[in-house]
């Protein structure tokens, strides 16, 4: 059975979602305080998948996860890297997605080009205060991108339902910034995974996830954690029955990662 971590801190409140998402997805699933694997960073060697949770990791002082980041970046590197190179995927939710920014995970080196062995790389893009300057906590329609590399939302987008194309939010800085070349970039090999369908919050193209070259590492603004279930949509009871015999979209990209680390070689 794939294993799963979930990196927690001070103000972290989404891990047990995580933990669930993957155990349902039929891995075995623990959460550890970032600071006990700083203090024991070979531990990380041991897990198949790696996901960073949502929340307020230490109160958001000074911005978004930049507290976490910070001490990903300064003493988790190596390992993270160690893990990229054994093709270990990975998810960051929320918290999640502005902390794997800042340490570099996202959106990684272009197609072809290999991962710093030492430093992580260096932040190009950036997730902002939302357009109208409020947090914003509701469900949001999406769009997945049929051509997106990314592991977690393939054939999601075969899905026929519009009404299952939606995820819940809660952040006041989801808005996703990033120079024009990025953007470019981005667009170009395939590494936007879905966009907001109303883009409420002002980001660039409406990009709402992403993920690196590989399609492995991948992250996103909304909750999938928490969409694990039908009953959890806003207007499950109203939803074709027909549509909810099957996965919501936010189990089905934790099953997508398992079932990718099932089928690698041992």
């Amino acid at each position: 059975m794939p294993r799963a971590i979930v990196i927690r801190a001070a103000g972290t409140n989404c891990d047990g979602e995580m933990v669930r998402a993957f155990q349902l997805a039929g891995a075995e699933a623990k959460t550890v305080h970032l600071d006990q694997l700083i203090r024991d960073p070979a531990q990380l060697a041991s897990y198949d998948l790696i996901g960073f949770p949502g929340g307020f990791s230490y109160g958001d002082d000074i911005a978004s996860g930049r507290i976490f980041a910070m001490r990903v970046r300064e003493r988790l590197y190596p390992v993270l890297h160690e893990a990229i190179q054994r093709g270990c995927p990975m998810i960051g939710a929320c918290n999640g997605f502005q902390v794997m920014v800042q340490v570099g995970l996202l959106p990684g080196p272009a197609a072809g080009e290999p991962w710093p062995t030492t430093e992580p790389p260096t932040q190009t893009v950036a997730l902002r205060d939302n357009i109208a300057g409020r947090f914003v906590d509701r469900w949001v329609p999406i769009t997945i991108e049929p051509k997106s590399r990314c592991i977690w939302t393939r054939g999601l987008h075969d899905i026929a339902h519009f009404d299952t194309h939606q995820l819940p939010v809660a952040h006041g800085e989801g808005r996703f910034v990033a120079p024009p070349e990025v953007i470019a970039d981005l667009e170009a090999t395939n590494r936007i995974a879905l966009r907001y369908a109303d883009n409420y919050n002002g980001s660039q193209n409406a990009i709402a996830g992403i993920c690196d070259s590989t399609g492995l590492i991948f992250a996103l603004m909304p909750h999938p954690e928490r969409y694990l279930d039908w009953n959890r949509h806003p207007y499950w009871t109203r939803l074709p029955e027909s549509v909810k015999r099957g996965d919501t979209i936010g189990l089905r990209m934790f099953k997508n990662a398992v079932e990718a680390v099932a089928r690698m070689p041992v």
